[in-house]
């Protein structure tokens, strides 16, 4: 943190603020767009990525589809966000796209997690962060975290 003088619409003040280090969110759309804001709140600064992945519903396996990164991400504190971590492969997929994009500060943020999600995650990435709102019992046999919210994504956009 650094302290910087500026005139708010009220007054004049000092106040603190993070001190130049770049930042930049990279959710797993589709799911993920849906925490951006929230971490814009956060960090009005940082710059936005976009991973696209989905899970096979068969096989569970991640599939990709999209990739736009910040030239300049391997000089920023990344965090990847995805509301749930359920199997761990679309996060392992996501985080493996960061790491050859250079990226070596990364947290993965996520809302809800499975007890099996986070262990494929840190065997795969065990030098990355994890922040969970909630850990979950169990994925069931569709690979859904139990009791969990169903698919993030269909809740978050009003889809089936």
């Amino acid at each position: 943190m650094k302290k910087v003088s500026f005139t708010t619409p009220v007054e004049a003040g000092e106040f603190e603020m993070l001190d130049n280090t770049s930042f930049t969110i990279v959710p797993v759309i589709r799911a993920g767009i849906g925490m951006v804001d929230a971490m814009l709140t956060l960090i009005p600064n940082a710059k936005i990525g976009m991973i696209g992945l989905y899970r096979n519903e068969e096989t569970l396996k991640p599939v990709d589809y999209y990739l736009k990164l910040p030239k300049d991400i391997a000089d920023s504190k990344v965090f990847l966000v995805d509301p749930m971590l359920a199997t761990g492969g679309t996060a392992v997929a996501a985080a493996n796209y960061l790491k050859e994009a250079g990226c070596k500060d990364i947290s993965f943020i996520c809302l809800i997690a499975a007890p099996v999600g986070i262990e494929v995650f840190h065997k795969a990435h065990g030098d990355i962060d994890i922040y969970a709102g909630a850990v979950d019992r169990e994925l069931n046999s569709n690979g859904y975290i139990m009791p969990g919210l169903g698919d993030a994504g269909d809740r978050i956009f009003g889809t089936d």
